[in-house]
């Protein structure tokens, strides 16, 4: 029976001793993350500058990898749709690195082929969030205007440099 146990326990053993062992001749990067606080900061804030212009609307705050952090919708939202489309343009912005209305002007300028990029949503409204030059996430925004929409994702990206 001490066999067999032992059998199931040195796998273990094994990989804890080889995690203890010297340090890493290369050091590996590192990269800040967008906490839950720091994703209410930047919504608490877009939501001031919509609810100052009264351009109620949906906000989403993705990671660096496009997944939700969290997600607002404000009473009287004038886009039923933006529940779907302000998490997509938040994770396209993360996902692509820059903002959503860059390929929105790719389509309608010279690469009608970004429509190709499927599962995306190519519309203004996502902004990358940046810190230390490292995009840590991206917001994004649907409400009533696309310029109204990058209006709010600004002011909420605004609240983590004050």
């Amino acid at each position: 029976m001490l066999r067999h146990l032992r059998h199931l326990i040195l796998p273990v053993v094994f990989v804890t001793r080889l995690g203890a062992g010297p340090a890493l001749s290369a050091p590996l990067p590192t990269q800040p993350i967008l906490t839950l606080d720091a994703a209410r900061a930047i919504v608490a804030a877009a939501e001031a500058k919509a609810k100052a212009e009264n351009w109620p609307c949906v906000i989403s705050v993705v990671d660096s990898e496009g997944l939700a952090i969290i997600l607002e919708r404000m009473d009287n939202a004038a886009i039923l749709a933006g529940l779907e489309l302000a998490p997509g343009k938040a994770r396209t912005a993360a996902l692509f690195r820059k903002p959503s209305g860059a390929l929105e002007d790719a389509i309608n300028r010279s690469r009608p082929a970004a429509l190709s990029a499927r599962g995306f949503v190519l519309m203004r409204g996502g902004m990358p969030i940046i810190v230390n030059g490292q995009i840590v996430g991206a917001i994004g925004v649907s409400g009533d205007r696309p310029d109204h929409d990058e209006l709010i994702a600004k002011a909420g990206i605004a609240a983590l440099s004050q």
